[in-house]
């Protein structure tokens, strides 16, 4: 069956008026964020994630992205409270569409889809709807876990877990695409040109030449991959996006920039420089090698194109994708639009990510 896919349009800075306009939509529309009030409706919401089950407890909010908001609430079971997480954009309130990422109640479709290849992730327990008076977004099992990279990388609780990582990301990947596409909701089709397309276009507008940046372009351009047959892309599977315990991985999260594309796309970004947190000898996230990557990756059923070749070319991508971000990062500060340190400080970034593809580009890294 032919996968639907829906047009992308290329992603372009934000303005002030855009922004502001931006803004003005998302109040008019936000739902409330008081602890109390939330509770309410999860409390309404708990026969339908435990039946019988008529409160919650435990409501907290949890630290995470800036994109939306993470809550963690119980909900009383006969045989012992049963955990779970909220997860919806900031005040519930609808947001308008963005370039990259895809909706929340496309992302739990996709994390359904995902689950039913046999990939590792919570399980969604219900999608919210207007009458549940919560917003946007859905509510999915809380596992254990932990996803900061750093204790991941240095603790001695993870110590066992290290070792075989590599390959427990290997053999996920495979799983999420398998996923067969004609279970999938809409999604943008992002090939390699596109991609390469969008972030060119991006780069260009802000009229700040980069050299490195530029010899990336046309290296990256004399060397695109054959074009591969759509699979399902995690879109951001990296440190700090999988959940780790002491045996291994758990599950893969945050699934609001998956799409259709070229498998090695996700081999690639993990195995970016910039997500490998100071562990540059370690090629796979900081903590693995790409040989033992690949091989639980085939092992476990993924696509037999995938190669040490293609991987390398998207984790050069990747860092050069990861500087364009970090430069219109900086631009939303620099403009006015976002006057938080957070912003500066990873606009500053960018520097690293020229250094890293020198780096690649001389076969150093």
């Amino acid at each position: 069956m032919t996968p639907r896919v829906r047009a992308e349009k290329i992603a372009r800075p934000l303005t002030r008026r855009h922004v502001a306009s931006r803004q003005n939509l998302l109040y008019n529309a936000r739902m409330s964020t008081d602890p109390a009030d939330l509770a309410r409706g999860l409390a309404a919401l708990a026969p339908r994630l435990t039946p019988g089950a008529a409160t919650i407890a435990n409501l907290k909010r949890l630290s995470g992205g800036a994109s939306q908001e993470t809550w963690s609430f119980d909900v009383p079971a006969p045989d012992g409270a049963l955990g779970f997480i909220l997860r919806r954009p900031p005040g519930g309130a609808e947001m308008l569409p963005s370039a990259q990422a895809i909706g929340l109640a496309t992302e739990a479709a996709v994390i359904k889809s995902a689950i039913v290849a046999g990939a590792p992730a919570p399980r969604v327990a219900h999608v919210l709807a207007p009458e549940d008076g919560l917003g946007v977004g859905y509510v999915m099992e809380r596992l254990a876990g932990e996803t900061i990279a750093r204790k991941i990388l240095r603790d001695a609780d993870f110590a066992q877990a290290r070792p075989k990582l590599a390959a427990d990301c290997g053999a996920c990947l495979a799983r999420i695409h398998a996923a067969p596409l004609d279970g999938l909701p809409p999604l943008p089709l992002l090939d390699a040109a596109a991609q390469l397309d969008r972030y060119e276009e991006i780069y260009r507008s802000f009229n700040s030449p980069r050299p490195i940046f530029d010899l990336a372009f046309a290296m990256l351009r004399r060397n695109v991959p054959q074009r591969a047959a759509p699979r399902l892309v995690h879109g951001d599977f990296r440190l700090g996006n999988i959940m780790v315990d002491g045996a291994g991985l758990v599950a893969a999260l945050d699934w609001e920039l998956a799409h259709l594309g070229d498998p090695s796309e996700d081999l690639g970004w993990v195995c970016t420089p910039s997500w490998r947190f100071s562990q540059v000898d370690k090629p796979v996230g900081g903590f693995g090698e790409v040989a033992d990557f690949l091989a639980a990756y085939h092992a476990a059923g993924g696509d037999p194109d995938v190669t040490a070749d293609t991987v390398r070319f998207w984790t050069m991508f990747g860092a050069l994708k990861w500087g364009i971000m970090c430069l219109t990062m900086f631009r939303a500060y620099d403009s006015g639009l976002d006057k938080t340190v957070e912003r500066a400080a990873i606009g500053r970034r960018s520097s690293e990510t020229e250094l890293d593809l020198i780096l690649m580009m001389r076969g150093k890294l």
